[in-house]
């Protein structure tokens, strides 16, 4: 018997917002995790959206699940659909190029290279009456928004509770860069191959461990390390001339140089970055805007 159609009109961006997380996590448990509800509610929600666009939406392959081509393109029109509607809650009368006053910013090295430079020209042009503040979060980017030291937070720095507002950017998996002559720059890397490399581990001081160490401990490896560093930054100088392998996020390669070979991670995972803020600038004028110009510009570079 073919399953009745629901009705389009009952779906809200709460609604549109859980099948993005889907979409975007490839896991219905951790996105139940992450907007703090029952996984039931999101297979519930996931069933009704089905019945709604007449298509699974998303298929089982091996332990994870996949998004349908349709799926593709319902969550892209989703997220256009949310960013418009939030872009109307800035009041009419707002206008950036008479705005004077300071915002702070947390972030780590791979925001302040990739993002906040073209973030910085944006305002420069819209609002020069902005200043913005740049500050480290580490991984105490939340403990920042609360203490008022920043008013946004931008990163990989999910945490789902009633005290915190977030909104995707993107998101990003991971690659290995290693130097051009470097024996396994020959052919994809299998993972079997990935485990026997030297690597350079970047430890962020110890206060954060990326999300494939993670993984990969899930699945029982540990990495031959051959090097530790606190940061990403000239990790690319490491690796020329040497035996070393580093994982970073994708991007993060586009800033690096030619001078290195990148293949892709065997560890298939990734991370979300967003920008994270309170309940204390939620309404403002000031931090709307500047949300908005975030997400306008990390789209248009990204």
């Amino acid at each position: 018997m073919e399953k009745a159609v629901t009705d389009p009109m009952g779906v809200d961006f709460r609604t549109l917002t859980l099948l993005a997380r889907v979409h975007d996590l490839r896991s219905f448990t951790k996105a139940a995790e992450e907007l703090g509800v029952n996984q039931s509610a999101v297979s519930y929600t996931v069933e009704k959206l089905r019945g709604i666009f007449q298509d699974p939406l998303f298929v089982r392959q091996g332990r994870t699940i996949l998004p349908t081509p349709r799926c593709d393109e319902i969550v892209q029109e989703a997220n256009r659909l949310i960013g418009d509607f939030r872009r109307l809650t800035v009041p009419s009368q707002f206008d950036p190029g008479t705005v004077k006053r300071k915002i702070t910013i947390a972030c780590n090295y791979y925001e302040r290279v990739l993002w906040v430079p073209h973030i910085v020209r944006a305002v420069r042009a819209e609002a020069p009456g902005l200043e913005l503040e740049i500050v480290d979060a580490s991984d105490i980017g939340h403990e920042r928004l609360l203490r008022n030291e920043a008013e946004m937070l931008i990163g990989p720095f999910q945490r789902e509770t009633p005290a915190f507002y977030s909104r995707r950017l993107y998101r990003e998996d991971y690659i290995c860069l290693m130097d051009a002559g470097h024996p396994a720059a020959g052919a994809p890397l299998d993972l079997q191959t990935y485990l026997g490399l030297n690597h350079v581990l970047v430890t962020y001081g110890g206060r954060w461990t990326s999300r494939y160490l993670h993984d990969l401990k899930d699945m029982g490896h540990t990495l031959r390390v051959g090097l530790r560093v606190p940061s990403p930054a000239g990790i690319a100088e490491l690796v020329v001339a040497s035996d070393l392998v580093a994982t970073v996020p994708r991007r993060l390669a586009k800033v690096l140089g030619e001078a290195v070979h990148v293949a892709d991670c065997p560890v298939r995972t990734g991370i979300t970055i967003e920008v994270v803020w309170t309940e204390r600038n939620h309404r403002s004028a000031h931090h709307v805007w500047l949300r908005e110009l975030i997400h306008r510009v990390v789209s248009q570079v990204a």
